[in-house]
């Protein structure tokens, strides 16, 4: 027996900036990985930083949860840190109203535990359900305490569970989370209300999973007895009251027509590709239908079924959104991460108002690579039907460069200096590499962005503002490589998806 839809229950599905991830299972990839992409949308600066493994006292604590100038206002509170965390790299970010910063959506930690975030919208009576002011974990603090202590995906999961159900989760309105190893996927979904509730269901082998926003639709009421699900003790009694009864299969979690592909479109877009690769998810997570100006990063990873050492696994990251800018490898080896992918104050929150700390003089003075390819990004939508497919080929120029060095030579010296107890020189190998294709990177932006310049100036294309306003409003479309698409109107009126599939 099922709910025949979770989503009709405490879904409410309502565009809104966020995040995308997909998922795309090992039978269906072309070396046999389990493969996971996406990117943050967020209103703010976005960097790469490396988190060691560390060791932590017996009466450590880290703070958890959100202020009172979030949406729902709430308190922080702290909660005990483990012994020991893992190593990770991951994407940060500086901004969300009332969640305090740095702030990440996931990335990937030495145990080839792979997290994305995407947000998952609930009913707005889940909403008002919730107390005042609200504590508990939020959607990144779930992320980043996955990546430090999860060794696997379904441990991952267990690891959100136990945390909401010892402190509380604290909500915009609902969240998701979709956690991956080299054996299987699982979507979270973590709810508003005050009243603990969170589900998970486990993505097979056969399946690719779009999140935007994230869902489970079909739900056992047994979930306890099944090895593909999981859930907090009052799940099911909590839907069914609110329900009034068995729920309807009215739910449109997979084509409520977000951005210009639904859900589903991009699933189907996915499925069309298998078997599935990098190359192919990076062209999925850099599609111009959803890779506009709100993306603040692209990541693609590979779980590889032979498990690999620890410093070997490989994520690919873009430094700004994917339709602009190439995708970079970063092995979990590398021993440091440049400045020019560093923190920087552009549009990082407070820089407006405040001046410059000492500290960071040298790292502000450095190339911003976010910025960078930003450049790319409004010179390249400015003339999208001429400028797209030129850059577009660039950048997977650069890119197939680095697949065929990592794949031919790079991993192989590395993997042959740490068989010989070597691996502090495979450190130095690694961090080198992804040191000099950064740089490569940065010189492939400076190139693009004084050609682009060069070409819309002396074409007579360059054209001032209209407005008086740099800034945009909620309302205002954004910015957008899309051709012949019309971003007010839906997207299945386009011939992008179906109300329907």
């Amino acid at each position: 027996m099922a709910l025949a839809k979770l989503t009709s229950v405490l879904l409410l599905a309502a565009p809104a900036t966020a995040s995308y991830a997909f998922y795309v299972g090992k039978s269906l990839t072309a070396d046999g990985s389990v493969m996971v992409g996406g990117t943050g949308e967020e209103v703010s600066s976005h960097w790469l930083q490396l988190f060691p493994a560390r060791d932590h006292g017996p009466n450590e604590t880290i703070q958890v949860g959100v202020t009172d100038s979030a949406t729902i206002p709430g308190k922080l509170i702290h909660i005990p840190q483990v012994p020991h965390t893992l190593r990770y790299l991951s994407m940060e970010y500086s901004d969300y109203e009332g969640f305090p910063a740095p702030l990440t959506n996931g990335g990937l930690n030495e145990k080839g535990v792979a997290v994305r975030d995407v947000f998952a919208d609930n009913r707005e009576d889940l909403v008002k359900m919730t107390p005042t002011p609200q504590t508990g974990v939020q959607y990144s603090d779930l992320a980043r305490i996955v990546m430090e202590r999860a060794h696997s995906a379904r441990e991952g999961v267990k690891i959100i569970g136990d945390l909401i159900h010892k402190f509380n989760y604290a909500t915009y309105g609902g969240n998701s989370h979709l956690i991956a190893d080299k054996d299987e996927g699982w979507i979270v979904w973590e709810f508003a209300g005050g009243r603990r509730l969170w589900a998970a269901q486990r993505l097979n082998d056969s399946e690719v999973r779009v999140l935007y926003p994230g869902y489970i639709e079909d739900f056992p009421v047994d979930f306890e007895n099944s090895d593909d699900f999981m859930g907090s003790p009052n799940l099911v009694s909590f839907a069914i009251d609110q329900a009034g009864g068995a729920p309807t299969a009215d739910a449109t979690a997979r084509d409520g027509g977000y951005k210009y592909m639904s859900q589903a479109a991009l699933e189907n877009a996915t499925m069309a590709m298998v078997p599935v690769t990098e190359k192919d998810l990076m062209e999925r997570v850099r599609d111009p239908r959803i890779a506009d100006d709100n993306a603040g990063y692209g990541q693609v990873v590979s779980l590889h079924q032979k498990q690999e050492d620890p410093d070997l696994l490989r994520i690919w990251i873009a430094p700004t959104g994917s339709v602009a800018a190439p995708f970079v490898p970063w092995h979990l080896g590398v021993e440091s991460i440049p400045p020019e992918f560093g923190e920087h104050r552009y549009l990082t929150a407070g820089s407006s108002s405040t001046f410059l700390n000492p500290d960071y003089e040298l790292q502000e003075a450095s190339e911003f690579a976010g910025r960078l390819f930003k450049r790319v990004l409004y010179y390249m939508c400015s003339a999208p039907r001429t400028l797209h497919p030129i850059v577009t080929d660039m950048l997977k120029g650069f890119e197939a460069e680095s697949q065929a060095e990592v794949s031919g030579w790079v991993e192989k010296a590395a993997a042959t200096l740490l068989q010989q107890g070597q691996r502090d020189l495979s450190r130095n190998l690694l961090t080198y590499y992804s040191h000099s294709r950064a740089a490569k990177a940065l010189e492939l932006g400076n190139t693009m962005t004084a050609a682009l310049d060069g070409y819309i100036k002396l074409s007579g294309s360059w054209r001032n503002p209209a407005g008086s306003q740099i800034n945009g409003g909620d309302d205002d479309i954004t910015v957008t490589c899309l051709v012949r698409i019309d971003p007010d109107k839906p997207a299945y009126e386009q011939g992008l998806s179906s109300p329907t599939s």
